[in-house]
């Protein structure tokens, strides 16, 4: 009964209850055609200890022993086993937050940490109990600029992560944002004229991201300094949090949106992963989400309670500022989990290996003549290269050597054709760099 958790007779007793004859009957307002008439096409009837090789011997068959130099918004970094640990114990193993939220104290004492090291690493005021991930933050930090400044013109540098901009427009669309996009400048930047000549009094808020999707980070006080003489909002969205680690938060920014996947979140397939708000005290009102503070009980004893929930479950739909009915609990306790482990020397030792072996495979990958940086601004862990020929087609022969490639920039952004996004972190060893290297030179000295 392991693997069959209904018998015949507790599914006839159930058919009976609701008033079907059989099966076939309760199905009956499916149309035939897309209902299934046969067995389904697989290996058996098996033991479970055929059961269990049989998915051994599946898994085996995915790939192992590749080098991946493929970032674009989902990194490989180091992960404690401590991590998982901690977040599979039952007192912490949901990704939901309770309703009866004061009497979970361990989870919301998970919640306020993780927002207490939000703020550390933004170096904003007040931080939420997280979002869904990275896009969906960068969009409601938008939502909350235009509430905020009652505007609906919103700029956005094209330099953002394009899937980010494809859930901003899903958005705006519904929602009644102006959304224009701002280009970027030859170095990989902010094209700041381009975004003077932007900023008028209709502006509700100016995003972008940094280090940007190119890779390149950018100056966000000068961007900042320019935005709000224009009465608009800077929101600033991180995909790399690590970069943290040695780049200077985003302090004067009104509003941080952060994806938090490399705080201890293995890529996992693109999710689910953990997005961050962040943005000063005054404007805590229109903060999304949840938000967990610390108080004393009538014995003096210290506690913690849900301070702020502006959402449509909690308080009447007018008033509510997200539809986004959750946090995703359990990943932001892994985030906390992880970055207690790390500590501030140890996350800023972590985002010092991959600066170094970025630098390092932009190095070697200059030697390869055909090979061109494209941008030259400073950069973390990625950086954009152009190559003499096809990235796809290159892709698929890295592929062969067990290296899986950069990211394919000409598909989002059709005027880089031939242009690479190469990724490089601390799990990315010198030896697979030097592969990369060779491999690639030998790719470009075939004849086409």
């Amino acid at each position: 009964m392991r693997y069959l958790p209904k018998s015949p007779t507790e599914r006839q007793e159930m058919l009976e209850s609701i008033g079907a004859a059989s099966a076939e009957e309760l199905f009956s307002s499916i149309p035939e055609r897309y209902r299934l008439t046969e067995p389904l096409k697989l290996p058996g009837p098996l033991s479970e200890a055929e059961i269990i090789q049989y998915f051994k011997e599946r898994a085996a068959e995915n790939s192992s022993g590749y080098a991946s130099f493929l970032g674009a918004g989902v990194y490989n970094h180091l992960r404690s086993v401590i991590t998982d640990v901690v977040i599979q114990r039952g007192e912490f193993l949901t990704s939901y937050t309770p309703y009866q939220a004061e009497i979970t104290q361990g989870t919301l004492q998970a919640i306020f940490e993780f927002q207490t090291l939000m703020c550390q690493l933004t170096g904003q005021e007040v931080a939420n109990a997280s979002m869904y991930d990275g896009s969906t933050a960068t969009t409601e930090a938008v939502l909350m600029a235009e509430r905020l400044t009652g505007r609906r013109r919103v700029l956005v540098a094209r330099s953002l992560h394009p899937e980010y901009r494809d859930v901003l427009r899903t958005y705006g669309r519904n929602c009644g944002s102006l959304l224009e996009e701002l280009p970027y400048a030859k170095d990989g930047t902010l094209d700041v004229a381009a975004l003077t000549r932007s900023l008028r009094g209709d502006v509700a808020a100016v995003v972008v991201q940094s280090p940007n999707f190119f890779g390149v980070i950018e100056e966000t006080a000068e961007l900042a300094r320019l935005v709000k003489n224009s009465g608009a909002l800077l929101v600033v969205a991180i995909t790399e949090g690590v970069s943290l680690g040695l780049v200077k938060p985003p302090a004067e920014a009104d509003i941080v949106a952060m994806e938090g996947q490399s705080f201890g979140l293995a890529p996992s397939y693109g999710g689910p992963f953990v997005g961050v708000i962040a943005s000063r005290d005054k404007f805590v009102r229109q903060l999304p989400g949840r938000l967990a503070g610390e108080t004393t009980d009538t014995e003096g004893r210290r506690g913690f309670v849900l301070t702020l929930a502006t959402r449509e479950q909690h308080i009447r739909r007018e008033k509510a500022t997200s539809n986004i009915c959750t946090n995703q609990a359990l990943c932001a306790l892994a985030a906390t989990v992880h970055l207690t482990l790390l500590g501030k020397e140890g996350l800023r030792e972590m985002a010092q290996q991959n600066l170094s072996k970025a630098a390092f495979a932009l190095g070697e990958l200059e030697k390869i003549p055909a090979v061109r940086r494209a941008f030259a601004g400073p950069f973390f862990n990625e950086f954009t290269v152009e190559l003499p020929r096809s990235v796809k087609l290159v892709n698929a022969q890295l592929l062969e050597e067990k290296i899986i490639g950069p990211f394919v920039l000409g598909t989002a952004y059709p005027e880089l054709t031939k242009h690479a996004l190469v990724c490089v972190t601390e799990t990315t060893t010198r030896a697979q760099i030097e592969k990369l290297a060779v491999a690639l030179r030998r790719i470009l000295e075939r004849p086409l």
